[in-house]
């Protein structure tokens, strides 16, 4: 077991997000959590516990096959625990928590056909719903965002047209138009160019330093790990 103290859901888009300024202390807390696969022959881990304080930016390490993406996709309520109990801000229930997740880019499709700044976009339907159009504040924030992570000369591009570090940068200003309070994400610096890691890891300060919270899964040594406030190293789980 791990136990660490530090500082939306996979279809967010179900209403508007909770205000800020009322939400719990806690962003995460896991308690004696067990994740088993089905047809496995071991869970991925267990009696997992842990909390994570808001302010934080909290890295998940380990060898592949540790639990890295399972434990933020337990998280975001991706997918439920064998046993135990997961909070995030106080509720059991993830389904309209100010979370947004990051996969991998290998579980997006690129050959979609959508541009760059209307991918970024559909981050703002947590706050609009499915079926209203975006007003010009929304698109606004997106601008913003694409600014942010030095992409908006690009935004008239399919998302397929980009490289994999702007790939990676495109889905963060989208998790960032979100406004969300909690972010999760699965290995964003995996197989990209330093300047998109540069860019990455200060939006991610940035978004602490305001009171923000991200929990990174990382293939990152520990060399280059000074930034974290915290490190989890599921590796270590007996």
């Amino acid at each position: 077991m791990i136990s660490a103290t530090f500082r939306g859901p996979w279809l967010p888009y179900r209403g508007k997000a909770p205000p800020t300024g009322t939400l719990p202390a806690l962003p995460i807390q896991l308690s004696a959590c067990t994740v088993a696969y089905p047809f496995a022959t071991s869970p991925v881990f267990q009696n997992l516990s842990l909390m994570v304080e808001a302010g934080k930016l909290v890295a998940v390490i380990g060898p592949n096959g540790s639990g890295k993406s399972t434990l933020l996709k337990l998280i975001a309520g991706l997918i439920k625990p064998s046993t135990g109990e997961v909070r995030v801000f106080g509720q059991t229930r993830v389904s309209g928590a100010p979370l947004a997740f990051l996969p991998q880019r290998s579980e997006i499709d690129w050959h979609f056909p959508i541009s760059v700044e209307d991918m970024v976009a559909t981050g703002r339907y947590v706050h609009v719903g499915w079926l209203k159009r975006l007003g010009a504040w929304d698109r606004q924030m997106v601008e913003e965002a694409l600014n942010r992570v030095g992409l908006w000369a690009l935004r008239r591009r399919t998302i397929d047209e980009l490289s994999g570090g702007q790939q990676q940068r495109m889905l963060l200003a989208r998790a960032l138009v979100q406004e969300a309070d909690l972010l999760l994400l699965d290995e964003p610096l995996n197989a990209v160019d330093q300047a998109s890691k540069d860019v990455i890891n200060q939006r991610l300060l940035e978004h602490v330093q305001t009171g923000g919270t991200a929990l990174m899964a990382t293939h990152e040594d520990g060399s280059h790990l000074g930034r974290y406030h915290q490190v989890i190293d599921l590796g270590a789980i007996g």
